[in-house]
């Protein structure tokens, strides 16, 4: 069970460095894909790390 939740703590992790890489991307001047699409690609990544934190600490509470 320890291995779930472990799993689910780092992929929460990893969403939120894939969250982080998109805002700076915004910041960046002439970036590929528009700015409205990496707002839309940050939130996503950011909502599913939140979610994916959460079920991670709901199962660690558990054990």
């Amino acid at each position: 069970m320890s291995g779930i939740i472990f799993a689910f703590f780092v992929l929460s992790a990893v969403l939120f460095c894939g969250t982080f890489y998109n805002i700076m991307a915004l910041q960046k001047p002439g970036f590929y894909p528009p700015k409205k699409i990496l707002k839309k690609r940050a939130g996503a990544l950011a909502g599913g790390g939140a979610l994916f934190l959460i079920i991670g600490m709901i199962f660690s509470s558990f054990q």
